[in-house]
């Protein structure tokens, strides 16, 4: 990056810190400002008859436009304060000039990933919620996992992203429920509620590891079928010698091994690990070095998985990933 003259912000100098506190005074406080934006930048319901069209949708621009003037920075201020957050990352993509805010402001001109990272440091706004607002919603990489490499067995984000998700639980159960007894959930939950999914997040006493058993993958079969997902507990990493009674009671452990993930019983002989499958999957028992060949991520402590295959007459065979001879550069 070429050199400039210092600024309020403290730019000719290479510091962690920003030189001139004055000047960031009007960036304190931006939680406060960002509630007071989302307020003002969402048209107000109002009392109109039916036939008026809608207020115009809001672009992103305009949004990151009104949180700005809110904030009361000048673009010069955006642009010293950007080169701030390029030269400690070290990385001039970080860098946004008066001219290129003006395109994103103004026009309909998608900015790239660094410029949103330093908008949004800047401004005080969540990453994931912005890059909602230009169509891309990180929570939907999760519908796609089952779809591309389905055999393989992998871990699974089990992150959830941005602050306006919603989750949709049970808020008041029919009185006349009875517990003994096997039910539909729908048929006995008596209201519905929508709370934000980090809300959850921040109740979880512990974070767990997903992971996600290949269509191809029997080890387990058929206590764990394919295509299962799995919870894993990575607390629990010391395989267990003994303690159960029957094969349901014997932890199932997800491991790593070089060349992808396992999930299967475990030993420890030395510093040979055995990853014991089902014996009515047919599977061979595979010895591998503790120290250079496997690791235990966790313990399976949860499981989803379908007991009938799903149908594959009336769909279409799952879509591969392109070679890399087949990416259009």
């Amino acid at each position: 990056m070429t050199a400039r003259p210092a600024t309020a912000f403290g730019c000719g100098k290479v510091k962690s810190g920003l030189d001139s506190p004055p000047m960031f005074s009007k960036l304190n406080g931006t939680l406060k400002m960002k509630l007071e934006i989302d307020s003002a930048a969402k048209p107000l319901p109002a009392s109109v008859p039916a036939a008026e069209p809608a207020a115009p949708q809001v672009t992103p621009g305009q949004y990151l436009k009104a949180v700005r003037e809110r904030l009361q920075l000048g673009m010069r201020e955006v642009q010293d304060a950007s080169e701030v957050v390029a030269s400690e990352e070290g990385n001039e993509n970080f860098y946004v000039s008066a001219a290129r805010l003006t395109q994103i402001e103004n026009e309909e001109s998608v900015p790239s990933f660094f410029k949103l990272f330093s908008l949004c440091s800047i401004y005080g706004l969540d990453l994931n919620d912005i890059l909602s607002k230009y169509g891309v919603n990180i929570n939907r990489t999760r519908s796609y996992q089952t779809r591309f490499l389905p055999e393989i067995t992998r871990t699974a984000s089990s992150e959830i992203y941005g602050f306006e998700e919603k989750v949709l639980v049970p808020v008041r159960i029919d009185p006349t429920f009875r517990w003994e007894t096997t039910q539909l959930v729908n048929r006995v939950v008596a209201m519905w509620g929508e709370i934000p999914a980090a809300f959850l997040l921040s109740c979880n006493p512990r974070r767990h590891t997903y992971g996600f058993v290949g269509l191809t993958d029997r080890t387990m079969f058929p206590l764990l079928r394919p295509g299962s997902l799995v919870m894993i507990d990575p607390e629990r990493k010391r395989v267990a010698q003994d303690g159960w009674k029957n094969e349901y009671d014997r932890p199932v452990y997800f491991v790593e091994l070089r060349n992808g993930y396992r999930c299967a019983w475990c030993q420890v002989e030395g510093s040979r690990l055995m990853l014991i499958p089902h014996p009515v999957s047919n599977v061979p028992v595979q010895s591998l070095n503790l120290a250079t060949e496997a690791e235990v991520l966790g313990q399976v402590v949860g499981v989803a998985m379908r007991l009938v295959p799903p149908s594959t007459s009336s769909q279409e065979p799952a879509p591969k990933l392109p070679r890399p001879t087949e990416i259009v550069r």
